[in-house]
């Protein structure tokens, strides 16, 4: 008989428990105190073992037959493998040549988020402490997911960081609040992931308490599945992008009935009467009425009339999602959300308030435990030189030529070397026709994957990186009370290396070993890291197990949160003495500070400006109908979207992409059929779904099915697998932020008449066998 065991793990998506039998993985267990437990955790076993992980360290033939310089064939010619002496050795050699001619500036550290929810193989802190120890790089600043938010709520509120982990808590809302007002909806497909894992899925249970209690749900949104049906939304199918405009009408009708809490106007907030006079149309000449808003968003006028009555009468929530700030203008929404919750005069009290993204990760809304588990330590970067991280690749196409951001000017920096460890941009960023050619110009690119994603095919240095269930690890979100034990459950693919064993060989090549290392193996840091943690317990008197007691046992429960947690509580309590870190102190509705920046694309206070991709501009005369590029539900990110939960939804073995049956039969499209989207930016094809969860002229088509081009030799070609982000606009949401733009497109659908390609990007790419390497 063979033999079977069990070991717990962790992902982003849901502690499990790894059932491996004669060395493999053959199922995956939910956590048994986890109710909901996510279905993405199907994925995980058909990953471990797929003919698309990469076996051994792999160098571009271009590259290695004529060396470091731009090329226009990444992503077009054969890999070389080579062994793990031979690449560490062409490694080092690179990264010494660039610092020494160019200096470290020259290479980007382009690590992005997702790759472990393990503290000590967290990707991106292991590729910022290897390049800090030779000097530095030139590194990214804030997320594509929310990044115009991250730039403006520090202006608006002092910080950001407090609207994510001190969000008023869920209980708090269930027990406390009438109105819940969702602008852009509460998909429970997102609050199934929390970085850094997590142990209960509890907000379908909070949703179903907050209905069971009376509270009641609008739902601003394209798409009625934003809010799950349980919970019985009214639901308001705004044109995608318009809902800065019907928030505006929301404060006009406020405003004229003088149902505004001026009182808390005037002690907590500055610039009221500034932003007043912009929505009467004192300024502009246009008052922004519920019949204005209605003309661009298609809300009729009486229903915003009627909602912003019983947001005053009622004790109302407004939360938003990250959605709306992934847009050309992000900043806009969010800034208006504050202020019309501002208006409301409840932010700070149990009863209502403001909430940013409770709809995107279940950390918001679940209360943060009162101390940290460390993360591993990432050295001191000497060097200054930055980018948004959604300017990839306007800084790899135009260095030397400044832009701006957030009050200052900067200049893209000149960079020879990228270095990408953890994320995959070809999910991440936009028109990626542009981002192909961008790669075109360092000098190298190197990639640390376990799979041949789109990433690894367009690099010239590919190393091997292990899966989570390859390698140990301890799982921890500070929004969360499970503590994983993530043991090693099999040995790893083929040459596999953990990113920290491939840096400590090169820091060895480069003579910093000892510093990388401090002269600990994998589990020597899983030890220091937890007796650190649990001495921070005792001083707060909190007695946990031994690290060897934890390790056996798998998982530790902690039940040291606030589920009262109230956002801005302390604010509300003695504005004078807790301020706000704002310039005032206060909540800035106008702010005096952006407002100095000139920027004509993020005025000084909230504003409604028509952005160039919807579906009443005149762009939508070509391109009729607006693409939504939201996230899967099956599926994190791109990750394992050869799982089999990612695989079983796909249409003819497509991405799948929703559209109503009305626009359907106007372009001849049927359920199944293969469709080609398209725009003058690029096409993919995808599996037409019919569904009247969507409105008219819109389509839903998610992120994350890897890039599959007809023509790898083609930066233009067309995505035969169903990725949005051939279509998708790369442009920064303002020149505050810069953040990501890619949530909304337009586009044109076309049945797909031609015979249907196959799908390449389930294979590697071709290979050239040479001896001696």
């Amino acid at each position: 008989m063979s033999a079977r065991s069990v070991h717990p793990h962790s992902s982003h998506w849901g502690v499990f428990e790894a059932e491996v039998e004669d060395g493999q993985v053959v199922s995956v267990h939910p956590y048994p105190y986890d109710a909901h437990p996510s279905p993405i955790l199907a994925n995980i076993p058909d990953s471990i073992r797929h003919p698309t992980r990469i076996s051994q360290p792999m160098v571009r033939a271009g590259w290695l037959d004529y060396g470091a310089g731009p090329s226009t064939q990444r992503g077009k010619e054969p890999f070389v493998p080579v062994s793990w002496e031979t690449a560490t050795d062409l490694l080092a050699a690179e990264l010494r040549r660039v610092i020494e001619r160019h200096g470290p500036q020259a290479i980007y550290g382009g690590s992005y988020g997702w790759a472990s929810a393990g503290r000590f193989h967290h990707a991106q802190s292991q590729v910022h402490r290897f390049l800090n120890g030779l000097g530095g790089y030139t590194y990214s600043v804030h997320s594509y997911s929310m990044g115009a938010a991250e730039v403006i709520f520090p202006h608006v509120f002092g910080n950001y960081w407090d609207m994510l982990v001190r969000a008023t808590a869920w209980p708090t809302i269930v027990e406390h609040a009438d109105l819940f007002v969702c602008f852009g909806g509460l998909p429970l497909k997102n609050t199934a992931v929390k970085p850094g894992g997590i142990g209960r899925h509890r907000v379908p249970d909070y949703l179903r308490q907050a209905r069971e209690h009376g509270v009641k749900f609008v739902l601003f949104s394209p798409l009625r599945d934003d809010l799950p049906d349980f919970v019985q939304t009214e639901w308001q199918p705004l044109v995608p992008g318009t809902d800065v405009a019907v928030m505006l009408a929301l404060a006009h009708t406020l405003i004229t009935e003088r149902l505004h809490d001026t009182a808390f106007l005037d002690r907590y907030c500055v610039g009221f009467e500034r932003f007043e006079r912009y929505v009467l149309g004192e300024d502009d000449g246009q008052p922004k009425t519920p019949e204005w808003a209605e003309q661009i968003s298609e809300v009729p006028a009486e229903a915003i009339r009627t909602l912003a009555r019983r947001m005053a009468t009622h004790k109302t929530f407004i939360t938003m999602s990250w959605s709306l700030q992934r847009t050309e203008f992000g900043e806009q929404a969010p800034w208006m959300g504050a202020t019309l919750a501002a208006m409301l005069g409840q932010i700070g009290l149990p009863s209502g308030g403001f909430g940013f993204g409770y709809s995107s990760t279940s950390m918001v809304g679940s209360a943060p435990l009162r101390f940290k588990f460390p993360s591993l330590p990432q050295g001191k970067n000497g060097v200054r030189t930055f980018i948004p991280v959604a300017r990839i690749a306007d800084m790899l196409l135009h260095p030397g030529e400044a832009f701006d951001y957030d009050g200052q000017r900067l200049t893209y920096p000149d960079i020879r070397l990228v270095y990408w460890c953890g994320g995959n941009p070809f999910h991440h960023h936009q028109h990626l026709a542009r981002l192909r050619r961008a790669f075109e110009r360092p000098d190298t690119v190197v990639v640390h994957d376990p799979f041949w994603t789109a990433m690894a095919r367009n690099a010239d240095m590919v190393l091997p990186s292990t899966m989570t269930l390859e390698r140990n690890d301890i799982g921890w979100n500070e929004n969360d009370s499970t503590l994983a034990a993530m043991r090693q459950a099999v040995a790893p693919f083929a040459q596999a290396r953990s990113d920290y064993e491939i840096f400590a060989a090169l820091a060895a090549k480069l003579g910093f070993w000892d510093r990388f290392t401090e002269e600990r193996n994998e589990m020597d840091w899983l030890r220091h890291m937890y007796d650190t943690w649990r001495t921070t317990a005792s001083e707060h008197g909190v007695e946990v197990p031994t690290f060897e007691d934890f390790w056996e046992e798998g998982y530790l429960e902690q039940d040291w949160s606030d589920d009262h947690e109230v956002l801005f509580s302390a604010f509300r309590a003695d504005p004078e003495h807790a301020p706000l870190a704002t310039p005032s102190g206060r909540i800035e509705l106008f702010s005096e500070t952006i407002h100095s920046f000139g920027y004509a694309d993020c005025p000084g206070h909230p504003t409604w400006l028509e952005p160039s991709e919807w579906t009443k501009g005149a762009r939508a005369e070509q391109f009729p109908i607006l693409l939504i590029a939201n996230n899967p539900s099956t599926r994190l990110h791109s990750q394992l979207d050869i799982g089999a939960t990612s695989q079983a939804s796909k249409v003819q073995g497509r991405e799948p992409i929703r559209l109503h049956p009305t626009d359907a039969a106007t372009r001849g499209i049927a359920e199944g059929d293969v469709v080609r989207v398209f725009n003058d930016r690029g096409s993919c094809l995808a599996g037409a779904v019919l569904s009247k969860d969507v409105r008219p002229r819109v389509a839903q088509l998610s992120t994350g099915a890897w890039y599959d081009p007809l023509d790898p030799a083609d930066v233009d070609a067309l995505c035969v697998h169903g990725n949005p982000n051939v279509l998708t606009m790369d442009q920064g949401t303002s020149s505050l932020a810069q953040g990501c733009t890619g949530q909304h497109v337009l586009v044109e659908i076309e049945r797909w008449n031609a015979p249907v390609p196959e799908i390449t990007v389930s294979r590697p790419p071709p290979l050239e066998q040479r001896d001696g390497l």
